[in-house]
């Protein structure tokens, strides 16, 4: 059956002036993963990531690693969801980032519309982009997939059927560079793992981020 390898970026920025750029630590566990996937031998085929530079620098460095000479095919459907403007809407400005985030995407969810910036858009262009992918696969194919926590959070979210509270919760556990695997077939697209990130503990416990 085809399956798709949702992949989170390695650890972006979060000190720096600029968030969206891959940090010494990001580097290293795309480096990982990019040995990972070399290990796996998995059968080539399609390579997309967002747009944004933490999911292009973790394709990037990933794929030279792995030896798979593939150009990613650029989506902004896989982008992950403003994160500033999401820790703006949380009115008490307190409590941990974790916290704070949390508040935010409970009232982007509860606010609810339709279209660029909602909730319902994002969700939408992230299953859409799921089942064209998963649609465009011949049988036993493979995709990669570079992108973030909220979107694999929210593909499997949506493939367990979770509420709301079943997305924040996956959310917040995704590591950085591990690896999510779907799998498509005649009775749909199914969940068969969430967020290895085995292949990152040979390089101890700095390689297990969560931003």
């Amino acid at each position: 059956m085809p399956s798709i390898y949702l992949i989170r970026h390695g650890k972006a920025s979060p000190e720096a002036e600029d968030y969206d750029e891959l940090s010494p630590t990001g580097y290293e566990q795309a480096r990982l993963l990019g040995a990972e996937l070399k290990r796996r031998g998995l059968p080539p085929g399609p390579v997309l990531t967002g747009s944004l530079r933490r999911q292009r620098q973790t394709a990037a460095t990933a794929l030279a690693e792995a030896g798979i000479d593939a150009e990613p095919v650029v989506d902004e459907r896989w982008n992950e969801y403003g994160h500033l403007e999401l820790l703006a809407r949380d009115p008490r400005a307190e409590g941990s980032l974790q916290e704070r985030l949390d508040a935010g995407l409970r009232a982007w969810m509860a606010a609810g519309g339709e279209g660029p910036g909602s909730w319902e858009g994002f969700r939408g262009g992230v299953l859409a982009a799921l089942e064209e992918t998963a649609a465009g696969l011949g049988r036993g194919g493979t995709a990669l997939v570079f992108t973030s926590a909220g979107v694999i959070a929210t593909v499997c979210a949506a493939l367990l059927r979770a509420p709301a509270h079943g997305f924040l919760e996956l959310n917040r556990i995704v590591v950085n560079g591990s690896v999510t695997k779907v799998m498509h077939g005649r009775g749909g697209t199914r969940l068969l793992s969430f967020n290895d990130h085995a292949h990152l503990e040979q390089g101890g416990t700095e390689l297990m981020t969560f931003r």
